[in-house]
């Protein structure tokens, strides 16, 4: 494979989901400050972020590497407010409760970045998770359980927090997770990389 895929995220999960591809790919951890700008629509924030974070790889690797950097960030929105990580149960408990019994929207960014040509393409796949009604004690016992307290929306779908939900919507799951393979297979496509003809 001429272009060497590059992951700007030291997330097990990201790392876990691009292993899914059965492609090597090297990987680092993105430095970039993540905070929102003045006006900056959710759409908007996780567009930037992940292009930032792809980006970062000129840090890395010289200008001169064959590499497409995969960079992707996530947020959760709820009525038209933007979810950070809770930190801690507190927290947590009070998003989870927020929640019961609604709709959160999962926004997540996507770039392929072409180190040697200085060219990227930047997508947002939205995913929807319905919340089932909740008791504080189920709240409360899933956070002593699960300890989601550093990923956005205070849950882990790929674990026990998928007893939280009544339904999940949207066109690929693995974008809850934090990396839509089915359009990033179809960027690198555009790029000139085909996963499954890769497949040696």
């Amino acid at each position: 494979m001429q272009h060497p895929l590059i992951l700007a995220s030291s997330s097990p999960f990201r790392q876990s989901l691009l292993q899914k591809f059965n492609l090597p790919f090297d990987s680092f951890s993105p430095d970039i400050d993540e905070t929102a700008l003045p006006e900056e629509t959710p759409t908007q924030l996780v567009k930037r972020l992940s292009e930032l974070k792809a980006r970062a790889a000129v840090q890395h690797y010289t200008q001169d590497t064959q590499g497409l950097v995969i960079g992707s960030d996530q947020v959760a929105v709820f009525e038209q407010q933007i979810l950070g990580k809770p930190h801690n149960k507190e927290n947590a408990i009070k998003q989870l409760s927020l929640f019961s019994g609604n709709t959160v929207t999962f926004l997540t960014g996507l770039c392929v970045y072409d180190i040697q040509n200085n060219k990227t393409k930047t997508l947002v796949e939205p995913f929807n998770v319905t919340f089932r009604t909740l008791s504080l004690a189920q709240i409360s016992a899933y956070c002593d359980a699960e300890q989601p307290y550093s990923c956005a929306g205070s849950f882990k779908s790929e674990g026990l927090g998928i007893c939280l939900f009544e339904k999940l919507s949207g066109d690929d799951p693995n974008s809850l997770v934090g990396l839509p393979l089915i359009k990033l297979s179809q960027l690198l496509t555009e790029f000139g990389v085909d996963v499954l003809s890769n497949q040696d």
